[in-house]
């Protein structure tokens, strides 16, 4: 009787003939390595001096979703981790954990959005490993990605170089990938057509590098969003912000449905978005940037001195984001304790 290995078994990773099939017949044609040669390690000379090097796991539900899958995440995601440093990404390692049952379909599907995500970048996939786990273990499929790039200018880009009187910008409309997955998984029967705004940042970035501008600190907007972000960077940087309310665009959908849930949209997660913080001086030209690749992109805000006093003091230490309304009244931003969503990257 002949075996049916439509879907991953665990002999898939065993390391014995289904695990050289899987490699074989389905890895390995699409990703590569480029030499051709499968080893333990790979050797791999890069050039410049000085390199930035992230890993990240996904384990997005549902693995595919209105504007992407865990494929084209895994390597955008790692992609524009290295990117927030300035760097140029050149290579990624690969990691999946694949559930007993998977269908290879689905398999082949995902493995082909991340070689067309590679080619996108302009990366290549150049080590990686795969494990199989027990049905009921896996949720289908989990991914590391590692990723290393080449830093080849002389900014220090990074929360240490955030001054008071800094510009704070964001590259486009927020909350979209939060949206869209909460939508995907229909447990609340919200529907929209709304996508992920899921992208790979680096052309922006590289336009920004292109344009000789000095880049202060960029960050992603992830896990937590927007107010989780401004947060961290503010603590990282012993500076206070203020934000503008009025002026962080968000799209009409997101707002629609944050309101309906009780939802707080700046901390909705996003995966094509990122804070740039710049110097006053330079904010209109980097503004200009960033709107030829999306439109919403917006100034939203100014780095402050953190108050030194013991009133406000304690309170900035505490809050070192604050919103301003429309009316001028200032409000703290506050960062929940708990995940609006979980299983969103």
């Amino acid at each position: 009787m002949a075996e049916d290995f439509s879907t991953v078994q665990l002999a898939h990773g065993s390391g014995g003939r289904l695990s050289q099939q899987l490699l074989t017949e389905l890895l390995l044609p699409v990703l590569g390595p480029p030499s051709g040669i499968v080893h333990d390690a790979a050797r791999w000379s890069a050039p410049g001096s000085e390199l930035a090097f992230t890993t990240d796991s996904y384990v997005v539900q549902p693995l595919f979703f209105p504007g992407g899958d865990i494929g084209r995440l895994a390597v955008f995601g790692s992609v524009n981790d290295l990117c927030m440093a300035g760097a140029r990404p050149l290579a990624l390692s690969l990691g999946l954990i694949l559930e007993e049952g998977l269908q290879l379909s689905c398999l082949q599907q995902v493995i082909a959005s991340i070689a067309d995500a590679c080619a996108q970048c302009g990366v290549s996939v150049i080590t990686g490993d795969t494990k199989v786990v027990e049905r009921g273990k896996g949720d289908g499929i989990f991914i590391n990605t590692s990723a290393i790039g080449v830093v080849d200018h002389g900014l220090q880009i990074h929360p240490s170089s955030v001054r008071p009187g800094d510009a704070v910008l964001v590259s486009g409309d927020l909350g979209r990938h939060g949206v869209a997955i909460l939508a995907a998984r229909n447990q609340l029967g919200l529907r929209t057509a709304l996508e992920s705004d899921l992208a790979s940042l680096q052309q922006p970035v590289q336009a920004l590098l292109e344009s000789g501008l000095e880049l202060h600190c960029l960050r992603d907007l992830t896990r937590g969003g927007l107010a989780s972000a401004v947060d961290e960077l503010a603590r990282a940087s012993g500076c206070s912000m203020v934000l503008e309310d009025s002026a962080i665009p968000l799209h009409p959908t997101v707002e629609a449905a944050c309101d309906l849930l009780g939802l707080d949209p700046l901390a909705m997660a996003n995966e094509g978005r990122m804070v740039v913080i710049c110097p006053e001086s330079q904010a209109a030209q980097t503004l200009t940037v960033l709107k030829a690749f999306q439109g919403d992109a917006a100034r939203i805000g100014t780095v402050l001195e953190r108050s030194r006093g013991d009133g406000g003091g304690a309170l900035q230490q505490r809050y070192p984001v604050q919103l301003r309304s429309a009316l001028g009244v200032l409000r703290p931003l506050d960062i929940s304790s708990s995940e609006q969503l979980p299983r969103i990257c």
